[in-house]
């Protein structure tokens, strides 16, 4: 099966290092947080990580609702995606992820229901699947 689509991003220099896609449009330093004894003042793959996949959520909410009577706007939604690194006990690392869910114009339980749908779908999800802690958090407002 052919991808739908391919990117490549080069990473030089770790966490205090930099990140360029093979387009350019991504072009970033890199930092170690604060919290983590770094000097900060830069992204860092947690970041980016979380962008990423509340990204990429926030569309799978809007593609699984493409069928539905009850189709959620683009600007409906907001999906907000907190990482979290982990020692995992044996001297690597673990994420952990909680994502908060907001959709305007729905009841709680049909949110809640398109937002499983969505975790389903997304590709993201797909990804870390019984590999990562995540949590998903849903709220609707009138």
């Amino acid at each position: 099966m052919s991808h739908l689509y391919t990117t490549r991003v080069t990473a030089v220099g770790g966490r205090n290092g930099t990140i360029k896609s093979e387009d350019g449009i991504l072009n970033l330093q890199l930092a170690m947080p604060k919290e983590l004894g770094g000097k900060g003042g830069a992204t860092n793959p947690e970041q980016l990580f979380a962008a990423g996949y509340a990204a990429c959520f926030e569309n799978a909410v809007i593609h699984v609702t493409r069928g539905q009577s009850d189709k959620v706007r683009d600007n409906a939604i907001e999906v907000v995606g907190e990482v979290g690194l982990l020692p995992n006990g044996a001297g690597g690392f673990n994420l952990a992820v909680t994502l908060y869910v907001e959709i305007a114009g729905l009841d709680q339980a049909k949110a809640e229901e398109i937002v499983r749908a969505a975790h389903a779908v997304c590709p993201y999800s797909n990804a870390i699947h019984g590999n990562v802690d995540v949590k998903i958090n849903v709220s609707t407002r009138g």
